[in-house]
This record gives C-alpha cells, structure tokens and sequence, in this order.
C-alpha cells in the first residue's frame, strides 16, 4: 500500500498503529552529511526499518563516497555525496538539514511548497523572536515567514504538534537536557522561576567536526574549562522552552563547560523550592512515565554519560541535598543522539505514523 497508506494517515483516514503495519518506506535526504550530526543521522537511520536515505549532500565533498569518508558505514550505503539540488532533494519525503546556521532559511520555504516535510537540525527555526535570532547569530533570519509553523520538536513537550507538522526546528544539546530536568518543577510550580541555575558539561563534539584550536586533542585533554559564561547562544532558546512550562519568564544562568571526552552532557540544575515539595522522586516518574526516551533513575543515583552513549535516552536524577530549599536535578544524554540526531529521528517517526522509536532501540555504549 505504501503512499496510499500514508496519505490516508496524514488525512486522519488511517491509525498509526495501522501505519505500523503496513510496512511503508519513505525517502530522506541529508543537507550537509559530512559532520558529526550527518553522520550519527546516517548511521541510525541504517537501522530504521522504514527509511530509505537516497540522497545526501555535502558541496566541499561532491562525488567521494560515504563509506570512504565513513568506514563505519561500509556495508550498509552505496551513496556518495552530492551537491545540493532542489529538485533531488524535493523528491524526497522527508529532508534533515545537519548544517551549520543560516543555511536552512534558503532551502527549507521551497521543499515545504513542493510537499517534501523539513527536519532542521541547526537553530534556524528555534527561537520564535526574528530579531532576537539575529542578535545571537549575528545575521539577519533569512525565513521569519516559517518562524509561526515551525515546531519545537521537544516530543515530550510537543509531540501532538510534531504529528502534523511540516517544519520541525530539532531542539539544541544543552537545551534538550535542561528542559527535560526542569520542566517537571516548573510546570509544578514547585521552585523559584526567578533563580534557576544549569550548570553543564560537553564533550569535543558539541563544537562540531570543523578543525578548531580549542578542540584538538592536545589543547582539550587533561583540562576543564566553562565558556559562553556571559552569553550562549543556546540561552535563549532554553529561556523560551522554560517560559512555556512555568508559565511566566525564567531567570536562568546557563553557564557551559568543555570537558576531555569525545560525547556527553552532565547538566546539574539547581531550583530553590517554593515550599514543601513532597515526593519529589514520584513527581518526576509520574511526568516520564510515558515518554520513551526519557529515565527516571532510582532515588539517590547519579547518572553518567557512558550510560547513555550512542543511545537516545535522557537519564535523571532528583536530589534534595539534607532537606534544603534547594533541589538538584542531574541530566545526562548523548549529545549527537538525543541531543540532535536521534531527537530527529524521533520527530521523522511521529511525522510519518511510525513507532516513536524506531531505529532508536539500540542500548547505549559500554565501556
């Protein structure tokens, strides 16, 4: 049945446990396959039981094929990169954009007038404010026209929206394990929203696969430093995702470290309680007790990032340090997995009718 299934999906004629069954592939493309959030999206998607990748691009690598620049990937693609083409890419039922900020806006407005859904894993589409993105991107937004579509794809936020969504803005690393901490003390209405604190950690690859100082084996081992102290970009995004679960402005100070490993990130979240705040263990299961990608860790543990490498799961853990008014709350996750690509894959499959977490089953990576 195929696309006649899909479409009857998408018309509210069909479930999508019937979606389930009826065995539908579609067709994807990768905008900028060659970093590290192209290939994460390559190598999952090689385990999606209904995804076909038939096109990936990359200008400065035209022509050299995946598995050459990807060993890990032998065997399962015979693809080589190719230079971005509207038309190719627009035959596509779905398209991820794994590219740096600005290069979305040019594209995304003509897939979405000639049918094909856009899944956007750069910020281009995540903070509502056109201004406010141009002041932190140093660039005015080349597409506020799709900014009011767009859709946090946060699915334990949004995850009716994504369903019909056309336009899906993939949330930050950082934000993804900030939100995801918070949201159950500030929906509750249980800690100060005024005086929040993330104080978060990220391997190397959070600064991408481009050759930059910092970054390099010799200068980032053995060594720990915070950066973006007065300002990060990923700040307003976390704020706005914030705002929405509490219901009024969040005073946060984010402040992000580098750490000496390859992925990860520690989030430690600080709240002052409003008051008594009773079974704080509880409130949290209760609100990720139907979410997928979401653990709740028994009460007293301290969840690590080895734990969730390679895998797309966000681990928590909820502390009251001797009973204070302060609670704790420690988030772990990959951040090309649940922090950026698997997150993606996660909306692709609510877009389409398929299993939440299909191609994501995978357990993480140990050692």
């Amino acid at each position: 049945m195929g696309w006649q299934a899909l479409e009857m999906y998408h018309k509210g004629r069909l479930s999508s446990d019937s979606v389930k069954k009826e065995c539908i592939v579609i067709k994807v493309g990768i905008v900028g396959g060659t970093g590290y959030t192209g290939v994460e999206l390559l190598r999952l998607l090689a385990q999606h039981p209904q995804v076909e990748v038939t096109l990936i691009t990359s200008r400065s690598e035209a022509g050299v094929a995946v598995s050459d620049m990807y060993p890990n990937l032998r065997g399962h693609y015979d693809l080589a990169f190719s230079e971005p083409d509207p038309e190719r890419l627009a035959a596509c039922d779905a398209v991820f954009f794994a590219t740096p900020h600005g290069v979305a806006h040019a594209l995304a407005g003509e897939l979405l007038a000639r049918g094909t859904r856009v899944i956007d894993l750069s910020a281009d589409f995540r903070l509502k404010d056109a201004e406010e993105w141009a002041q932190w991107y140093g660039q005015p937004h080349g597409a506020p026209e799709l900014l009011e579509e767009a859709v946090y794809g946060m699915p334990e936020v949004n995850r009716e929206a994504i369903r019909g969504a056309r336009l899906i803005a993939v949330p930050g690393c950082y934000p993804t394990a900030v939100q995801l901490g918070l949201l159950p003390l500030l929906e509750a209405g249980l800690i100060d929203a005024q005086h929040v604190i993330a104080d978060c950690k990220s391997g190397v690859t959070g600064a991408g696969r481009g050759a930059k100082v910092p970054s390099l084996l010799a200068e980032a081992s053995e060594s720990f430093k915070a950066y973006g102290a007065s300002g990060h970009r990923h700040l307003p995004e976390i704020r706005q995702g914030l705002t929405q679960a509490a219901g009024q402005p969040v005073g946060l100070t984010f402040v992000p470290h580098l750490t000496p490993m390859i992925r990860g990130i520690h989030a430690t979240l600080y709240g002052r309680l409003n008051g008594e705040p009773g079974d704080l263990q509880a409130l949290f299961e209760k609100r990720f007790a139907d979410e997928p990608a979401v653990d709740v860790m028994p009460a007293g543990s301290h969840p690590e990032t080895r734990s969730v490498k390679g895998s797309d799961i966000c681990r928590l853990a909820v502390h009251r340090p001797g009973d204070s008014d302060t609670v704790v709350v420690l988030a772990v996750i990959d951040n090309l997995v649940k922090g950026a690509s698997g997150q993606a894959i996660q909306n692709l499959n609510l877009m389409f009718g398929f299993d939440e977490m299909a191609g994501l089953g995978a357990p993480a990576l140990m050692p």
